[in-house]
Formats: C-alpha cells, sequence, structure tokens
C-alpha cells in the first residue's frame, strides 16, 4: 500500500483536486490518500465548498506519494515559506509526485524541477511560467511526465495526468478500468 499526500490550500481548484483524486481513489487497496493542508480548520476551495483534513503539515512528510492541485491562489501558497519547504521535502523523498495546472508552477517554484519538462494551464501559461524559469516548460501538452514528475495542463486534464499515473502504477488494463467505471473516455 502506498501513501499519498493530497495538499489542499485555501482556493484550491475542485477539478483539480477531485478530478484526480477519482481517479486515483479508485486504487484504495493500493493507495492510502491523506488529505493535507497547514492546519487541521477545514479548507475552502475556489468554489467556497470546505474540505476536511486528515493531516497537517507538521504531522507528517514522509508520503510514497504527492498530489498538489492547482488554483489561482496557489501563487498566494508560494508565498508560505512552511508549505513550499514541506512541498520540498515531501517531493524530494516520494517516489512520485503530481502537480495539476499552477499546482505545477507552485512545484517549480521549489526548483525541484529546474530542467525538467512540465506543463501548467494555458490560459495563464504565459503569465506564470516565468515563475519557474528554470522549467522546460512544454505549451502543447495536456500532460507530461518527466522522471517521477507528473505535471499536467489546467483543470480536467488532471484526469488524464492521473490515469497516465495510474498506468505507470499498475498497469494499462487497471488504468483503463478505472476510467471506463468513470465513464472518462
Amino acid at each position: 500500500m502506498k501513501t499519498m499526500a493530497a495538499l489542499v490550500f485555501p482556493g484550491f481548484q475542485t477539478l483539480d483536486f477531485f478530478g484526480p483524486i477519482e481517479m486515483l481513489g479508485g486504487f484504495r487497496d493500493d493507495i492510502q490518500i491523506t488529505t493535507v493542508a497547514k492546519t487541521r480548520d477545514p479548507v475552502p476551495s475556489r468554489h467556497n465548498q470546505r474540505i476536511m483534513v486528515d493531516k497537517t503539515l507538521s504531522d507528517k512528510n514522509d508520503y510514497d506519494l504527492l498530489f498538489i492541485p492547482g488554483g489561482d491562489s496557489a501563487l498566494d501558497a508560494a508565498k508560505d515559506e512552511e508549505l513550499m519547504g514541506w512541498i520540498k521535502l515531501v517531493s524530494a523523498n516520494a517516489e512520485r509526485v503530481m502537480a495539476v495546472c499552477t499546482g505545477t508552477v507552485l512545484l517549480g517554484m521549489t526548483g525541484l524541477l529546474d530542467g525538467r519538462k512540465a506543463t501548467t494551464n494555458k490560459l495563464d501559461f504565459n503569465q506564470t511560467v516565468h515563475l519557474a524559469p528554470g522549467v522546460d516548460w512544454v505549451k502543447k501538452a495536456r500532460w507530461v511526465a518527466d522522471g517521477k514528475y507528473y505535471t499536467s495542463s489546467g483543470v480536467s486534464a488532471g484526469m488524464d495526468m492521473a490515469l497516465a499515473f495510474a498506468a505507470d502504477l499498475f498497469g494499462m488494463e487497471k488504468a483503463d478500468e478505472m476510467a471506463e467505471g468513470c465513464e472518462y473516455i
């Protein structure tokens, strides 16, 4: 069983988070998903739904997998030194790391994606990629895998990335079964 930290921060994009979680959550015998935030307070999404938190940044930092959603507030989250330090530490120790949309920019701002290919939201692409200049940004991609890092464009592209991630971990047949079960093409 692999442990996965699913990070949330105030203003996270709902589908960036719940789309990949829907896909990966179907592997509940293989992945234990833990929602992580800075505090135990319920965290509001961009659409103001609140999500309960399982662990805080200070509770644990040794996960096998890390997932970072995006949202317009990701760039505000990047100003939090504790959060950025946690992302850097967990990413360095994790077997694999996934990020969606501006969550990729957040990850890129740690320096961990320097020299690696990555992608992010196309609507914000030109306004955000300069924040992580060491990344080899790929504009025309729905998702990109480079080593242990998986990154995707915005919102629904995160589901594509999560399925590619699942195919790499568990095989294409299991990933296809998950997509079919979700009626996702």
